[in-house]
């Protein structure tokens, strides 16, 4: 299951993981990021222990959304290390979100 990242609890989950993590920012009205929420769910029960996947709702937590510059969602940020290493945006399918991940493994 995803991780709810909040600003609270941000930096612990994602900025000081050891693993990569997936951090997709949504809001709980935006179409595309309910279609592609299922796709991220699955591939946060199929990847678990190898990489961390969260979500930043973009609305509760607009310090984070505004620290990475998120102009529109969804927006998908790869984070290794304390460092974003690579981004996608926008409705993708579930292959593609695999291999965006697995870029950075």
């Amino acid at each position: 299951m995803a991780v709810k990242f909040t600003s609270a609890n941000f930096e612990a989950e994602v900025l000081r993981s050891e693993k990569p993590v997936l951090v997709d920012f949504y809001a709980d009205w935006c179409g595309p990021c309910k279609m592609l929420a299922p796709a991220v769910e699955a591939l946060a029960e199929e990847l678990a222990g190898v990489v961390k996947v969260g979500k930043v709702n973009v609305d509760e937590c607009e310090d984070i959304a505004g620290q990475y510059g998120v102009m529109s969602i969804p927006t998908l940020v790869l984070i290794k290390d304390g460092k974003e290493v690579n981004r996608m945006m926008g409705l993708q399918p579930k292959a593609a979100l695999r291999q965006f991940i697995e870029s950075v493994m």
